[in-house]
């Protein structure tokens, strides 16, 4: 079978030479005569591939010295509730900005666990736009205040980061790491499945201050602090080792290919392409997002009419290309152009985007 044009939103496209390398070492991990997924966690084989992960993510995002790299489980649904049980005492609120659904349950599991306010948001619009940063209540004595940085359900992205003075700056970065340089000194917290831009599912990436590790109260459960797998280098419990190693594969290739800078001209060249053809179909194709705060992982659009969504979906499934379904509160049609979809695959998108419009426009 050829390779399809994965457009999935997540788990999602793989770099296609890193499956390669992984097929090669399946079954035979660095002369072990096991797979990786055979190790010992404990193992020094494994650990080399574990501190080389983590030692990957400080260089391709110039992390800080006085941050720390976590390598967990639970994807970013359990970072939803960790955040609040770590960070929001009784006597401070937690401030969220809403900018879709993921950023709504994160919204959720805080209310559970204390007090919280809502920033701003784009609910009203059905999340068309990311909230002018001036526009953010903001108040210095925040618990935190947490961002969703990209938005897959919608397709809008932060391009401009809020300041927060004294209140520390937590994103949910799960659609967009490594897609484009960040400036990791102005976050707290930073955290990501890896599903999307860094490998399969099953481990998410966590970027923490120092500093915030000893704010956890006594109170929160062992596994569910941060300063334990701090301290014991994420190998308090079993890591996910085989997500651990794709990951770290990915990371190599992120590197090869030019960094973050890289990834960032890429996933611009791609994003434009699509963009253009929107834009330029008279109507014909509609964008969910407002130009300015339009994603670049995400391509969100919308047909004339439903039948014509769905004729497209199907004519589109057709000719190989998957995962261009748009998600139900959206409708319509959703590209996600993640670090791994190629060029390629976007050229051929736009031809059949344009060819469909001359066929039924």
């Amino acid at each position: 079978m050829p390779r399809a044009h994965n457009f999935n939103a997540g788990p999602a496209a793989l770099p296609e030479e890193v499956l390669e390398h992984a097929r090669e070492e399946l079954v035979d991990f660095n002369a072990t005569g096991m797979s990786v997924m055979e190790l010992s966690h404990r193992s020094a084989d494994y650990e080399a591939v574990h501190n080389e992960a983590i030692a990957g993510i400080k260089e391709l995002l110039n992390v800080p010295e006085d941050y720390e790299v976590l390598l967990l489980q639970g994807g970013a649904s359990l970072q939803f509730p960790m955040i609040p049980m770590n960070f929001l005492p009784e006597n401070q609120t937690a401030n969220y900005v809403l900018t879709g659904s993921w950023s709504e349950k994160a919204l959720k599991e805080a209310k559970l666990l204390g007090r919280t306010k809502t920033g701003a948001s784009s609910g009203e619009s059905n999340y068309t736009y990311i909230p002018d940063v001036k526009d953010i209540d903001i108040d210095k004595n925040d618990a935190y205040v947490h961002i969703t940085s990209n938005n897959t359900i919608f397709g809008t992205q932060w391009h401009n980061f809020p300041q927060t003075g004294a209140a520390p700056l937590i994103a949910d970065m799960s659609s967009d790491i490594l897609s484009r340089p960040i400036p990791v000194e102005d976050f707290s917290l930073l955290y990501a499945g890896a599903q999307k831009n860094l490998g399969p599912s099953g481990v998410t990436v966590i970027i923490i201050k120092k500093e915030m590790l000893k704010q956890t109260p006594d109170t929160v459960p062992t596994v569910l602090r941060y300063d334990t797998h701090a301290d014991k280098n994420s190998l308090y419990n079993t890591p996910p080792t085989f997500a651990v190693y794709m990951l770290n594969n990915v990371l190599k290739w992120i590197k090869r290919h030019g960094g973050a800078e890289g990834m960032k001209k890429r996933n611009e060249e791609k994003a434009e392409l699509l963009y253009h053809t929107i834009d330029n179909s008279n109507g014909f194709y509609t964008g969910h997002a407002e130009k300015e705060s339009r994603s670049a992982m995400n391509v969100t659009f919308n047909l004339p009419e439903e039948e014509l969504n769905k004729k497209f979906l199907q004519e589109a499934q057709n000719a190989g290309f998957t995962g261009l379904n748009g998600h139900r509160s959206v409708g319509g049609c959703r590209a996600s152009l993640y670090n791994a979809v190629s060029l390629e695959s976007c050229e051929a998108l736009q031809t059949f985007m344009e060819q469909f419009q001359k066929n039924h426009g």
